[in-house]
């Protein structure tokens, strides 16, 4: 007499096809989200060191300007002016006036 070898079929449930198909839709998309954030942070973070780079540049001219502004507001720079324009300068009409924001 012959025995018949019978294989055992494990039935999974509903549930467990689900999560098997879940596990591996997740597996397969993963290293795309990976890839995908990783591209998007480095663009953001080269956005940020131009942002930086324009803001670097821009103090560098408000610096060169106040310079500026400094030496045109010289006493002697405006001595200078005044004697081209045919004024006279006289250190007793020029009053102080104290800055409003310095109380």
């Amino acid at each position: 007499m012959r025995k018949k070898h019978m294989k055992k079929v494990i039935k999974m449930g509903k549930f467990e096809k689900l999560l098997y198909a879940f596990t591996i839709v997740l597996l397969v998309i993963s290293p795309f989200a990976i890839v995908f954030s990783q591209a998007t942070l480095s663009k953001i973070n080269f956005d940020v060191e131009k942002v930086k780079q324009q803001i670097s540049t821009q103090e560098k001219k408000n610096e060169s300007l106040s310079m500026k502004v400094n030496e045109l507001a010289s006493l002697d720079n405006i001595k200078e002016i005044a004697v081209e324009q045919g004024l006279s300068y006289n250190n007793n009409n020029i009053k102080s006036i104290a800055d409003s924001n310095e109380e």
